[in-house]
């Protein structure tokens, strides 16, 4: 039933989309992705493939946009963990806009509309109701201020943020200022009823972008800081919350320098971020009260630990090679993933990624510890990733 239901959606919207009566404008993408994956952990295999159609269309001020995807995984054992795809659930959506066609001990294929809103914009004026993208954060990896869904910070396939259910006005009073009100329904796995409801203020300053926002975060009163510029020749970001939970009032903040320096004619980008987060585990014996809390279940947790750096580099070998590599270290139990890929442009629409994780740290589990810290038991996982882009 839930096949059928998504596949007349997709096939409605698709077809509204294509619709190019005269005043109407049309763009219709999509991308096609397969990522074979293998570990060292029980010996893992699996794979990773995504179908995802996108695009925005409009009559005068008013406009919709979609985003429709097919997701289908592979495993060989039903119970191994499917890598760093995921590795951080998402919060529930209001709208039931996503179904599972077909869950086996082995196989997973899942469909979705990722995208699915309705909007009016004027000169100073944008209203949008649906699923779409809405992204606050600061930071480049570790983003407490972003009340949203922020990214899997490991994840090597961020193509696109995930699409929340709200209702959304932006406010431009100057070219580069705006203020942005969003209030947005949601159902945890828990299956209680939550709303968030924020505003936020964004200007530049001296060459500074700052913001602050205010409000409800799934029934908490909360208000960030977030600020970006440079100093010298490193650009400097950072973020801060204050959450007033119904037990105690929480911190969570992100401090990062980042630079792009040349190095023999090619580009060099470094990295790093400190990340203190009150809602995180201070060690091994607080992770499955973490993973059992509702600000986890809601996906507000990009990391387990408290305290946890990130830094990354990455080079252009070649107008059509790069390399990065990647450390994330959980400061309160030691261990940590490190990261590495190679990426190849085959194409204006090909593109071939290949590379390796690695976990570090305590993997001595017992009934006690079942998680003795957050990355030794990962194992060393390694993928290939082609994506097409059409």
């Amino acid at each position: 039933m839930g096949l059928r239901a998504g596949a007349v959606w997709a096939v409605v919207l698709l077809w509204a989309l294509c619709d190019t009566s005269p005043g109407q404008a049309m763009q219709l993408n999509g991308y096609v992705q397969a990522v074979p994956l293998a570990g060292t952990r029980d010996g893992q295999l699996g794979e990773f493939n995504r179908v995802r159609l996108f695009g925005e269309s409009g009559v005068g001020a008013f406009g919709f946009g979609t985003a429709y995807e097919h997701v289908l995984t592979f495993r060989r054992h039903a119970e191994a963990p499917e890598f760093h795809l995921g590795a951080v659930p998402g919060g529930g959506e209001w709208l039931r806009l996503q179904w599972t066609v077909s869950e086996r001990d082995h196989v997973a294929w899942q469909h979705r509309f990722d995208r699915l809103y309705v909007g009016w914009e004027s000169e100073r004026l944008e209203i949008s109701v649906g699923r779409q993208a809405v992204s606050w954060g600061t930071a480049l990896f570790l983003t407490p201020s972003d009340p949203f869904t922020p990214f899997n910070p490991v994840d090597p396939f961020r193509e696109f943020r995930a699409g929340v259910d709200a209702a959304r006005l932006r406010f431009f009073p100057g070219a580069l200022s705006e203020v942005d009100l969003v209030v947005r329904p949601t159902r945890s796995p828990a299956g209680e009823e939550v709303v968030t409801a924020l505003i936020r203020g964004l200007t530049t300053a001296r060459n500074w972008e700052l913001s602050a926002w205010g409000g409800i975060v799934y029934g908490d009163p909360a208000g960030a800081l977030g600020a970006a510029g440079s100093v010298g020749g490193w650009a400097v970001r950072g973020e801060a919350v204050l959450r007033q939970l119904p037990d105690r009032l929480v911190f969570r903040g992100t401090l990062g320098l980042d630079r792009q320096l040349q190095v023999g004619g090619r580009d060099l980008t470094l990295a790093v971020e400190y990340q203190r987060d009150g809602l995180g585990a201070d060690g091994p014996d607080e992770y499955l009260a973490t993973l059992g809390s509702a600000t986890f279940l809601r996906g507000e947790h990009q990391v387990l630990g408290r305290d946890e750096t990130v830094v990354r580099a990455s080079y252009q070998l070649h107008p059509l090679w790069g390399l990065s590599g990647l450390v994330l270290w959980n400061l309160n139990d030691l261990s940590a993933t490190t990261g590495t890929n190679v990426a190849y442009s085959a194409g204006n629409d090909v593109a071939v990624t290949t590379g390796a994780f690695l976990g570090l740290g305590d993997d001595d589990a017992t009934a006690a510890r079942p998680l003795p810290s957050e990355y030794g038991s990962a194992g060393l996982s390694v993928y290939l990733s082609l994506s097409w882009y059409f």
